[in-house]
């Protein structure tokens, strides 16, 4: 990760920092307003607020080093470029490409598609002196800015990596779904050896009564326990790459490697939730919301019909640390509900008049906003949408988070490097693989939303 990268981080943590500090002020005014508030009210608002206003400050000047620190790379760089060894005699000035000062041959704010480029190359193999002229200068260009990292042509798949080197920066990876329900589940480590994690669960408890009269006996049950096995799984996948591309290309392997790290995180997010038998999907009790015209304002009663089913399988065990799982298409259709109606008993960080608060986090960072009555969501575009009779419903899940179990190998997944096994080729295998283990049954709980209700959703404003 460059600089660059964690500069941009540090701006988007800071919007969000911003937006979560401006919502508590908005939601701190509100209060204002309200007759019948007392001062122990107030004060607790403005200390949250406050806080809030303390983690602006800090991602602040957390952003402010980074931009000090970019700065002083670029004027070492630029020192850098400027000075010349001793014991080396400085070339020709005909022999020096000047990045900075001369226009580049290559430059992507005139040619950003690389065209002229590709022109060059072959009016270059057909013997056009200009053009190998053009490539021969742009070769000393790169010399001149990357030196010993720089690389020639690749081949094959890999054509939109090799030269110019400008280009290699903007490729574009596929799109997955990665695993943003599997990041907020309660977290073990995967023990090191076997294939089965065994739970006991208590399955019939102790007996306690009133004492028919003194001496008399009292209750007595024996506790039985039932053994929960849940299978550890293997997630892999594996890419074979020719050394050509490799060896001769800009960047594949890491682009190659990025892709796989992702498409691990998408299966095991995808089969802790659809998995056969296990799957969330299959273990969670279903509330059903049948309606031909589903609305939000419909929709919400079924959410905490769902989190009372949660709370009444868990009774005492319930942490209370629940969440909404639901795909992003379900998340946006939410926000579209306008209204007058809003709920009688008002909930902790969460403005009377609105339903429920959108955080404006991205995909995949975490809890993306709260619903009116303060349960974190967790979009997760894993979750099907081809369920139902139609073929295009979705699902929402209500979870006790501390009740999801997720066991990992704190560095799974491992990534093998394999150049014997396709020597004979000149191919180099890439092996991406993870165990884990799951379950949702230790405390069976769960809970979905179903139904007719949750078709492909239409932004109406209801």
């Amino acid at each position: 990760m460059t600089l660059a990268d964690l500069i941009a981080q540090a701006r988007t943590a800071l919007d969000t920092a911003i937006a979560a500090r401006q919502q508590e002020q908005d939601a701190l005014m509100a209060l204002r307003s309200d007759e019948n508030l007392t001062e122990e009210t107030v004060a607790a608002r403005v200390a949250t607020r406050d806080a809030a206003d303390a983690e602006v400050t800090r991602r602040q000047e957390a952003l402010e080093a980074l931009e000090r620190e970019q700065v002083r790379e670029d004027e070492l760089a630029a020192l850098q470029a400027r000075t010349v060894p001793a014991a080396t005699r400085a070339p020709a000035y005909d022999q020096v490409a000047r990045v900075g000062r001369e226009e580049r041959t290559y430059r992507p704010d005139q040619d950003r598609r690389g065209a002229a480029f590709q022109f060059d190359v072959r009016a270059a193999f057909l013997g056009d002196y200009d053009a190998q002229a053009r490539l021969a200068r742009h070769m000393q260009e790169e010399r001149a800015e990357r030196g010993q990292q720089i690389r020639s042509v690749g081949t094959g798949a890999f054509a939109g990596l090799v030269i110019p080197q400008y280009l290699t920066d903007m490729y574009a990876p596929l799109a997955r779904a990665n695993r943003p329900f599997a990041d907020a589940c309660r977290k073990h480590t995967l023990p090191p050896t076997g294939m089965t994690v065994e739970i006991s669960r208590i399955t019939t408890g102790s007996s306690v009564d009133n004492q028919s009269a003194e001496n008399a006996a009292v209750a007595e049950q024996d506790m039985d326990d039932t053994a929960l096995s849940v299978p550890v799984r293997t997630a892999a996948g594996q890419q074979t790459a020719s050394r050509q591309s490799i060896e001769r290309g800009a960047g594949v392997e890491d682009v190659i490697l990025d892709d796989l790290f992702r498409a691990y995180g998408s299966r095991l997010d995808n089969t802790i939730l659809n998995v056969a038998t296990v799957g969330l999907t299959n273990v969670a009790t279903a509330v059903a919301y049948t309606d031909a015209s589903p609305s939000v304002g419909e929709l919400y009663p079924k959410v905490i019909e769902g989190l009372s089913g949660v709370e009444g399988a868990l009774l005492d065990q319930a942490s209370g640390d629940n969440l909404a799982v639901m795909h992003s298409r379900r998340w946006y259709w939410m926000q579209n509900a306008m209204g007058t109606s809003y709920p009688l008993i008002t909930q902790p960080g969460v403005v009377a008049q609105t339903l429920g608060a959108n955080y404006a986090e991205a995909y995949g960072r975490g809890v993306r906003g709260i619903l009116p009555n303060g349960t974190p969501v967790i979009v997760d575009n894993n979750i099907a949408t081809n369920l139902g009779a139609g073929t295009n419903e979705d699902e929402i899940y209500l979870v006790d988070r501390q009740e999801c179990h997720l066991w990992e190998d704190p560095d799974a997944p491992v990534y093998i490097r394999a150049e014997q096994a396709k020597a004979a080729n000149l191919g180099v295998l890439m092996v991406v693989y993870g165990y884990y283990a799951f379950t949702f049954q230790r405390q069976p709980h769960a809970r979905k939303i179903a139904g007719t209700g949750l078709v492909t959703p239409t932004f109406t404003g209801v």
